[in-house]
């Protein structure tokens, strides 16, 4: 079972520098007046990496007053509570 953590901890990474990238080409396109990536898609993006979309809304000041990506930090949220339970049930840590 040990032999997952490598691999998870990988994806995790992988979902967030996706999201955080998602959100800093968004950006990109907001100030060059393009075609937007859609608010949804964000959103999605941000349940999935919440950390890398928090980074980039933050760093780059982007969507932070938009009152739908407030769900960014409970998404954030979820994913600390998700990995505290896996922790526990690695560690053999009664519940």
């Amino acid at each position: 079972m040990t032999f997952l953590v490598p691999a998870v901890i990988a994806i995790v990474a992988i979902t967030n520098l996706a999201a955080f990238s998602l959100y800093a080409y968004d950006k990109h396109l907001a100030r060059t007046d393009a075609w937007r990536t859609s608010e949804r898609t964000l959103i999605a993006a941000a349940l999935v990496g919440p950390f890398g979309a928090y980074g980039a809304m933050h760093l780059f000041r982007h969507k932070t007053k938009k009152k739908r990506f407030y769900l960014v930090p409970f998404f954030m949220i979820i994913h600390i509570a998700g990995m505290l339970y896996v922790a526990a049930i690695l560690l053999h840590i009664p519940l």
